[in-house]
This record gives C-alpha cells, sequence and structure tokens, in this order.
C-alpha cells in the first residue's frame, strides 16, 4: 500500500490534475474554482483508475474527489437496463440524497444518468428507473440488497465501486451487507473507499476487496479545523439549559442543535416554533417525504433551526451553519466531531457549543479530550456576555400559523372493527361505534357530566340541571359526580349534568359522561342535549364485549375515536 499524506499547493486546478474541460465548467459554474486538499491529493490516482483509500475528517471535500473521477471515467459510456457502471454506497438516505445532488451535474454534463437507491419509500420508481437503464447508482446497502435478490439490479457490469463514510457503515453494522455487494461487482473494477478511521473492520475490506491501493490521510478526523471555534457552556440545572438553547437558537443565522433521542428533538422543536423561533425536526421517525420537507424548509431558510439526533451528523451539508449546539452531549467522541463538522465546512467559519449540566461534566470532559479538543468551560446563563456576544443580533420572532379547528360538534370518529359510525352534534341516546368484539359505544356525551359506576347493571343517574356535587352513593343515586359500586342506577345523563369521571364496568348500559369507561358491557347509554362528541376507545375483554372511554373535549371540534385493542 503506497501512503502519501502531502497537501498539494493551492494553485493547483482541476484541468491540471488531467479533469476533463466539460466538468471545469460544471465545477467552475457552481463556484468551485480550486481543489481542497484531499481532491487535489487523491484526483491524479483515481483518475488513472487505480484503488484509492481516502482518510479525512467530515466537510474536507470528499464527495467531489470520488464523485469527479467517477463521471470522468464513465462518460462516454452506454447504459444497460438494471447494470449499472458505477455504484457508490452510503451508509444513510441523507447522504445518498446529498451525494447525488452534488453528482448529477457533472453526471448531466456528460450525458450520464444517476439515480438513488434507499428504504423508507416505495420501491417502483427505483425498479422503473433501474429498468430505464442508468449508468450510476447511489445507494444505501439494505435496499440494494433487496433489489438483488428480486433480480431488479445486477452488479456484474460495475467497473468503479465507492464507499463512502466506511467507518459509519461498520457503526451501523452494514458491512456484512457491503461484503454481498462488493462480492457481486467485477473484481477488476477499480474500488474507491473513503473513511475517516479503518476501524471497526473496515480494514478487513480494505484486504479482501482493494489491489495495492494508494492511501491519503489528509485532514484526519482528529485534525483541528481553524475556523471552527468550539465553546463549553456549563448551567446549573435544567431551567438555566432550557433558557441558555433558546437563546442560542434565536439567533439570526442557521443553527443545528443535536439531541439525544427522538422525542427530545420533535419537542424542543415545536417548543421553538411556538415560541417564534421556526424551527424543524430531523430524525429516524420521519418518513423520507417527512425528512425531505423538514430539511427542505431549514435549506431554503424557513426554518432557520434545524434540531436533530445524530441522523443529522454525517451527510447532511447545508451552506452557512453558523452555530451548532449539543443541547445533549454524544457518548463518544466520533460522534462529536461529526456533529461539529455541520459548520465550518469548505473553509467557511463557524462555531460549537457544548452545554453542560453539572452531572455531565466528567464526561464532556473526557470526550473532548478524545476529540482533541482544547477548551475551557464557562459558567453561563442566558443573558451572559458570552453568550450574548456569540449569538449575535436576535431575528425576529415569526407567529406559528394555527390549524383552525373543525366548526362541527363531536367531528370525526375513528372507528377499529367496529361496525358503527360517529355521532355528532346533540344526540338522544347514541348507539355510536362498536369496538373489536363489542355491539356499541356510546356516542355524543354531554361535556360535563361525568357520572361514575362500578360494577353494577348502570351508572347512578345525575338530575336534570345537577351541578357540582360529590356524592359518592352506592346502590343510590349520586349529583353531579357521583360513584356507583354494585347499583342498578339507570346510566344516563339527562342534563346539563356537571361533575368528574364516570365509569362503568360489567354494566349494560353504563352512564355517558366526560370520561366513561364500560368493561364487559354490552354497549353505553346515550345522553339527551349532548353537545360534543368525545373521544372513545373500544377493546375487547374476556367475555368478548367492548371497554370503551369517552373523553370530553373542550373544542367543539375534536375528534370521536374509537379503537379496539
Amino acid at each position: 500500500m503506497n501512503t502519501r499524506s502531502s497537501s498539494p499547493a493551492s494553485t493547483t486546478s482541476f484541468a491540471a490534475l488531467g479533469v476533463r474541460a466539460k466538468l471545469v465548467e460544471v465545477l467552475t459554474a457552481n463556484g468551485i474554482t480550486a481543489p481542497f486538499p484531499i481532491q487535489a491529493a487523491t484526483l491524479p490516482d483515481t483518475l488513472a483508475g487505480r484503488d484509492v483509500l481516502a482518510r479525512g475528517k467530515t466537510g474536507s471535500g470528499k464527495t467531489l474527489a470520488f464523485s469527479i473521477p467517477m463521471v470522468d471515467r464513465l462518460a462516454g459510456g452506454t447504459c444497460k437496463p438494471g447494470r449499472p457502471a458505477g455504484l457508490i454506497l452510503a451508509p444513510t438516505r441523507e447522504l445518498a440524497t446529498q451525494i447525488t445532488a452534488t453528482l448529477e451535474p457533472m453526471a448531466v454534463a456528460c450525458g450520464l444518468k444517476v439515480t438513488t437507491i434507499f428504504g423508507g419509500v416505495s420501491q417502483q420508481r427505483q425498479s422503473r428507473a433501474l429498468a430505464a437503464g442508468v449508468d450510476i447508482v447511489v445507494a444505501c446497502p439494505g435496499r440494494l440488497e433487496d433489489l438483488m435478490r428480486q433480480r431488479v439490479v445486477s452488479l456484474d457490469a460495475v467497473q468503479i465501486t465507492v464507499l463512502d463514510e466506511a467507518d459509519h457503515m461498520a457503526d451501523l453494522g452494514f458491512l456484512p451487507g457491503v461484503t454481498r455487494i462488493l462480492n457481486a461487482t467485477q473484481s477488476t473494477g477499480q474500488r474507491l473507499l473513503f473513511s475517516a478511521t479503518l476501524d471497526n473492520g473496515v480494514d478487513k475490506l480494505v484486504k479482501r476487496f482493494m489491489r495495492n491501493p494508494s492511501s491519503h490521510s489528509v485532514d484526519e478526523v482528529n485534525s483541528p479545523v481553524a475556523a471552527m471555534t468550539h465553546h463549553v457552556f456549563e448551567v446549573g440545572g435544567v431551567d438555566a439549559k432550557n433558557a441558555l438553547v433558546r437563546t442560542l437558537a434565536s439567533g439570526g443565522g442557521r443553527r443545528i442543535l443535536f439531541m439525544r433521542t427522538k422525542h427530545q428533538a420533535r419537542k424542543l422543536a415545536k417548543q421553538l416554533t411556538t415560541a417564534g423561533i421556526p424551527a424543524t425536526d430531523l430524525h429516524g421517525n420521519l418518513s423520507q417525504v417527512a425528512r425531505d420537507r423538514n430539511l427542505a424548509a431549514f435549506t431554503e431558510g424557513t426554518a432557520r433551526v434545524l434540531v436533530a439526533t445524530d441522523i443529522a451528523a454525517r451527510g447532511v451539508h447545508v451552506d452557512d451553519v453558523e452555530l451548532v449546539v449539543h443541547v445533549d452531549p454524544p457518548a463518544e467522541h466520533k460522534a462529536y466531531l461529526h456533529r461539529s463538522g455541520r459548520t465550518a465546512r469548505a473553509g467557511s467559519a463557524g462555531d460549537v457549543v457544548t452545554v453542560v449540566l453539572p452531572e455531565q461534566r466528567r464526561d464532556v470532559a473526557g470526550l473532548l479530550r478524545k476529540a482533541g479538543i482544547q477548551v475551557s468551560p464557562q459558567r453561563v446563563s442566558a443573558d451572559s456576555p458570552a453568550v450574548t456576544e456569540l449569538v449575535g443580533e436576535i431575528a425576529p420572532l415569526v407567529t406559528p400559523t394555527l390549524t383552525p379547528a373543525p366548526s362541527n360538534a363531536g367531528g370525526q370518529q375513528r372507528n377499529r372493527n367496529g361496525r358503527g359510525g360517529a355521532a355528532s352534534g346533540p344526540r338522544r341516546g347514541g348507539r355510536g361505534a362498536g369496538g373489536a368484539g363489542g355491539r356499541g359505544a356510546g356516542a355524543a356525551v354531554d361535556r360535563d357530566s361525568r357520572p361514575r359506576s362500578r360494577n353494577g347493571r348502570g351508572g347512578d343517574a345525575a338530575g336534570q340541571g345537577a351541578t357540582g356535587g360529590r356524592s359518592a352513593g352506592r346502590d343510590g343515586q349520586g349529583g353531579g359526580q357521583s360513584r356507583s359500586r354494585g347499583g342498578h342506577g339507570s346510566g344516563a345523563s339527562f342534563g346539563a349534568a356537571t361533575g368528574g369521571p364516570s365509569r362503568g364496568r360489567t354494566e349494560h348500559g353504563a352512564g355517558t359522561g366526560g370520561q366513561s369507561r364500560n368493561r364487559n358491557g354490552r354497549g353505553n347509554g346515550g345522553v339527551r342535549g349532548a353537545d360534543s362528541a368525545g373521544h372513545s376507545q373500544g377493546r375487547p375483554t374476556r367475555s368478548g364485549s367492548s371497554h370503551t372511554r369517552t373523553f370530553a373535549s373542550r373544542d367543539q371540534g375534536a375528534p370521536t375515536r374509537t379503537t379496539s385493542r
């Protein structure tokens, strides 16, 4: 293996490195006039058809380093249905999409067709594109293997294979699939492997599939980025942390906030938007359509804050991200470096903030030491001078757009495995929608009428016009909020009765109120003069009857939902 770590002079041009004129024109039109070090180091070997192993940190320009030789060497070829000539493997959908966006303008200029293949979306479009013939496939291993098993695609004609972020693919457990994919390509084809490190089994791929590769180490993963400034802000508790995060998010430029969990990312994005700071989220629970939509909102500036999990730590390249905030510090140093690499890309400047609670100080200190980051922690609050200076000018608040609630009382009712439909508006003793195994569930309910009944045939009856009251009755009748165990009341609320929750178990006609439960019963009774439908769920019990919950709605347009469990 030939290893080189040189950084060619900045006067080197793409044309001088042997890149064809059409590609130089495309690069120049996109404002790329001189190669970055990793491009200048690798292009002579990749354009000559040699296997290349390149190591460099995120943001160093690796995508162009393998996209240029891929297009240059395949230009002028003829594509065949289902048999691409070029293959680029990436660990995530986001990275595959970003690679395609970089690759496609050059491919079009040279008459090549490109398609992406990844899961989370229908494979029909991908199958049609392959059948029509494509020159280059950018793929994630899982979906590509699915299409290989279905014989939709064959890799026996692949001349150039690229593994991007090979170490991340290893982290995600993709190496067995990558091994099978590489076995399906031509053994004599050119292979380019780009990775930050060679751990976690990546070195085994190198030894097995690469023939005397030229190795280039430029801007290795732990090398510092001169234009990136790191800050460690220590806070006294959760409330102080929340206030600090809101302040950091309030600046005018683009910023990415990293969280540990999907739930917290979604929650923070919603809180910021409600507070007048347009934010969107990016995490694994989103469909591909939602991911694309949210990322486009961030890229276009509709949302200036992206709240993300580590799914965005690699492959999401958005220009001019001014600030990266580790709201939740990552578990290990490589994640820290990849998260931080979303800013200060391609020579631009950027800041990175890690927010630290008292109990996280020791772990964060160890993490930064492993990452090679030297920074002195600062104890701050949301209005500290260091924070104010970093945030800069506060962006104007944006009033969030609220979706109006439906005007009809009762709204919609979802019924799973039940026969009935929803009742809306005033209704007398409705039969509503039945849950699984149940014959009927209560329909419209009076919002404030909540008698409670257990083990009786019916709940205590609240008389007309009853208000308030907390009488608890056994075998008797109650008031606004009443309980009956073993009683035989009617279970119907005839007027504007008000009170607490209502439950009916083992009854034939449980009273309906703001909240009603019916277990082992055959149905719920109705309410005269009810104003709004609640939220109901029906599920089978041992006797095959339905469990019904009816939640009173404060808004007349709240939906009624019947669900079998």
